[in-house]
């Protein structure tokens, strides 16, 4: 009996991927019984933490920051294709803002939930979180730039009615934001790669590979591939859940928007995850890296995807924010500035993006 315990402590990261996606087979596109939702959740809660311990195998073979850089990238070409197949089969206002309402809520749970929670974890732990300012606020430069071009600007250009950007305008914002995105990921990984990496209590930058041998590029492969499974059961799943989501947020009288923002957290969880675990092992840098990564991955992927999208979909794109989303990002990207610049954060700092994470959400229940 303690054989076969063992036996499956080392295989359910193998295991509970491979179940998930099958079940997510099974159960696509149908309406489903309160059991199976039940079993559903379950499977989309091993599959986060499944996709968690695949990405951290990932990163301990090749080394931060191409590690978080995976990861972030990984999460974030689902979430695209999950946004594109759910604007092709919604309609109206909701399919319209869609895109925006997801990259907006993924902007907001990474810079202030993710930021938030790996201070406080990290300050807990180590009293005073210390992190690598040139790397991080370069990223933080990044991810405002994208965010103000693409989630801003559209609320105040002239040529279209409504917050939407032209052909030309939505197609200029999508080529910048390659470009920008680009940038960010030949500098974090080749230029100025020691500007990305983990840096202790006491300010040493520490290569934490070094320190344990690296898994064999088979094991790595192999945790790659279940990495992916893992990652398309998570938005699968988050998918199949929806309506079950839709109808208790209609129950609850609470807005539409709710529904985007529980399945961004849902999508993002194992990025979460991932981040904190990191900040409880006084790796700082290894959780902005994740956190500023898939916000940046998030809008410079989605916008240019979206925006080839449209030529075939129908309907407007809305893609500017309201005056309350505006404050909030204004307050986001400040707040940011002044964490990142002394290089170092206390308890102070993470409460501080928590309570914009915590108004974030109070608004999207009561706007």
């Amino acid at each position: 009996m303690i054989d076969l315990v063992r036996r499956w402590a080392g295989r359910w990261t193998t295991l509970v991927p491979a179940v998930a996606i099958v079940v997510l087979a099974l159960t696509w596109g149908r309406s489903l019984a309160p059991l199976v939702v039940t079993i559903v959740a379950l499977l989309l809660a091993g599959a986060v933490l499944a996709a968690v311990h695949h990405a951290e195998v990932v990163a301990h073979r090749v080394g931060e920051p191409f590690g978080s850089l995976v990861l972030a990238v990984a999460v974030t070409v689902i979430e695209v294709a999950l946004i594109v197949s759910m604007m092709v089969s919604s309609s109206g206002d909701k399919s319209a803002t869609l895109a925006r309402d997801t990259v907006f809520a993924a902007v907001m749970i990474t810079c202030n939930g993710i930021v938030g929670l790996t201070l406080l974890v990290s300050a807990l732990r180590h009293r005073v979180a210390v992190f690598n300012a040139e790397g991080t606020g370069g990223a933080l430069a990044n991810v405002a730039t994208l965010a103000t071009l693409c989630l801003v600007l559209p609320t105040f250009t002239t040529s279209r009615p409504g917050p939407a950007f032209s052909p030309a305008q939505l197609a200029f914002a999508a080529v910048a934001s390659l470009v920008l995105y680009g940038l960010f990921v030949l500098t974090q990984t080749v230029r100025h790669r020691d500007y990305f990496l983990p840096v202790t209590t006491e300010g040493e930058i520490v290569d934490e590979d070094s320190h344990a041998e690296r898994p064999t590029m088979r094991t790595t492969m192999i945790s790659l591939g279940l990495l992916l499974v893992a990652l398309v059961s998570v938005v699968g799943l988050a998918k199949v859940e929806s309506p079950v989501i839709e109808r208790g947020v209609a129950a609850a009288g609470l807005p539409q928007a709710v529904v985007g923002v529980v399945i961004a957290l849902l999508v993002l969880l194992p990025e979460t995850l991932a981040a904190v675990h990191a900040a409880a092992r006084d790796r700082v840098q290894t959780s902005l890296n994740l956190a500023l990564g898939s916000a940046m991955a998030s809008i410079g992927l989605t916008i240019p995807t979206i925006a080839l999208a449209s030529i075939w979909l129908s309907g407007p794109l809305v893609l500017g924010l309201g005056s309350t989303h505006m404050v909030l990002l204004a307050l986001t990207v400040g707040v940011s500035t002044l964490t990142v610049v002394p290089g170092r954060a206390t308890l102070l700092q993470s409460g501080v993006h928590l309570s914009i994470f915590a108004a974030f959400l109070f608004l999207a229940i009561s706007p």
